[in-house]
């Protein structure tokens, strides 16, 4: 692929200051069609080699567009804040929303690359860094973002040319330094780890685009005409979701509905036993989630989901009651705002993820993609259906940082969410808990049964997996909750 732009490419002057004004033109109107229509968000990603001009192509595209509704981010070493965190949290909060466009300058592919140059990625990790570079672009494109790639390159001659200028003049905001003669100096190794990632990277919802950054004024319109274009494409598009690759149909899931079915909702724990085991497994938290080790090296999510009325909310306050108010943080999820819903699902998740020590409660999460949006029809078959991939590496990410992920699904019966509505409705302080969504919900009860069933299957994986929990005794319910919170820290440490 990088051979290719050592070809010698150039544009003359005058070619350049006359088509320089016409493009500049076409790129802001197509933004403002963009930011009016707010239909998708753009994520440009430039890297390539040291000296090849990156930042002044960044430069040029804000200079010919409108800067109020472009982001750029340059990623640089990691600051204590992220890395307590999984690597891509630094990235997914500065994703732009729709409308919008974002300039990341090296992004995830820094990470992968410099890792393999310098040895701390061998080959497994390093192919693995390259799927999960592939996976979070593909769920890029399939959430509706253009996603652009320049690689901008510069032949070894012209690299050491241009180190050897720079350092003779003292009038330059970056003069050259020990490090850039020491990245040229390792040039073939790193054209051939970039290569390899070129290679491998360029897919079809993703693909790279090698520039030769030679001549700057080829560079500034090459870059500017691909950027259009795509824009313009994109635009033309009556539907975004014509893109979309269909999904199979769904597998037949009659056979796992026995997941919850068999579940044995007699279960029951006596109030003098619960009381003492209560304490207990309180204690027990308590000293767990407060020792050295977990405050230095983990964080904890417990995500709660369930039946409605299964006794959510009342195992939320049995284990922030053991908890130091300082250390925790409760999320209830409910309809995504106008703010999240311009950002891909799993935007507002990982903007929230706790810190080495911290704790974080999801009361529903982001399993509402497979659950609540699959029943109700809020998404497609096809998002849906990927979405069990995505959650999966997600979670993947999260435990490989040092989180520890506990999942839970309180399940009662018909019968007895029926009872808990009617008593919610007749006890005053709690008819606030009870709404028209939740009996509208009761009447597509085997419709969530079969999604519960088929989200337990998909994603309850060896590092984070499901715990189902009879609801139908609350005392027992929250004691269960609690005992396996203990439990999975407890194997972590």
């Amino acid at each position: 692929m990088l051979e290719a732009a050592e070809i010698g490419h150039r544009i003359a002057k005058d070619v350049y200051e006359r088509e320089e004004p016409r493009l500049r033109e076409a790129l802001l109107n197509a933004q403002y069609e963009l930011l009016q229509s707010k239909r998708f968000p753009v994520l440009i990603i430039i890297s390539g080699v040291e000296m090849g001009g990156r930042g002044e192509t960044a430069n040029k595209l804000i200079e010919w567009m409108d800067p109020r509704h472009i982001r750029v981010r340059a990623f640089g070493p990691r600051g204590e804040e992220e890395r307590g965190r999984p690597a891509g949290w630094r990235y997914w909060r500065e994703f732009p929303p729709k409308g919008s466009l974002g300039i990341f300058m090296n992004a995830w592919y820094h990470d992968a690359m410099a890792g393999r140059i310098d040895g701390h990625l061998d080959e497994f990790r390093f192919e693995r860094a390259l799927d999960r570079i592939r996976h979070l672009e593909r769920m890029l494109v399939e959430e509706g973002t253009l996603v652009m790639k320049f690689w901008i390159h510069l032949p070894q001659g012209e690299h050491k040319k241009r180190l050897k200028r720079l350092h003779r003049r003292d009038d330059v905001a970056w003069p050259v330094e020990k490090d850039d003669w020491e990245r040229f100096r390792i040039y073939s190794k790193a054209r051939a780890v970039a290569e390899r990632m070129l290679r491998e990277t360029s897919t079809a919802e993703a693909p790279w685009a090698v520039i030769e950054g030679t001549d700057e004024r080829y560079r500034f319109l090459t870059v500017g005409k691909l950027l259009l274009d795509a824009l313009q494409a994109r635009l033309k598009q009556r539907f975004d979701r014509e893109r979309r690759a269909l999904a199979p149909p769904p597998m037949p899931v009659t056979d796992n509905l026995a997941l919850i079915r068999n579940l044995d909702l007699a279960k029951k724990l006596a109030k003098v036993d619960y009381e003492k085991s209560l304490a207990r497994w309180q204690r027990k938290l308590a000293a767990s989630v407060r020792s050295k080790k977990f405050m230095r090296n983990h964080s904890l999510i417990c995500v709660f989901e369930g039946t409605d009325a299964a006794g959510k909310g009342g195992a939320v306050r049995r284990v922030v009651a053991a908890l130091d108010a300082r250390q925790y943080a409760i999320v209830p999820v409910s309809a995504p705002t106008d703010e999240e819903l311009a950002q891909p699902y799993l935007w507002r998740f990982w903007r929230r993820l706790p810190r080495p020590g911290g704790v974080v409660i999801y009361d529903r999460s982001w399993y509402g993609r497979v659950l609540v949006e699959r029943v109700e029809g809020f998404c497609s078959t096809a998002d849906w259906m990927r979405a069990y991939g995505e959650i999966n590496d997600f979670e993947e990410q999260l435990v490989n940082a040092g989180t520890v992920v506990v999942k839970f699904w309180l399940q009662i019966s018909k019968n007895e969410q029926l009872r808990r509505f009617r008593e919610r409705e007749k006890t005053p302080f709690k008819r606030f808990k009870i709404t028209k969504e939740d009996w509208r919900n009761r009447r597509k009860w085997n419709g969530y049964e079969q999604a519960v069933c088929d989200m337990v299957e998909r994603s309850s994986t060896e590092i984070a997996p499901w715990t189902l929990v009879e609801a139908e005794d609350k005392q027992f319910a929250r004691v269960k909750v609690l005992r396996t919170i203990v439990e999975r820290v407890e194997a972590v440490l």
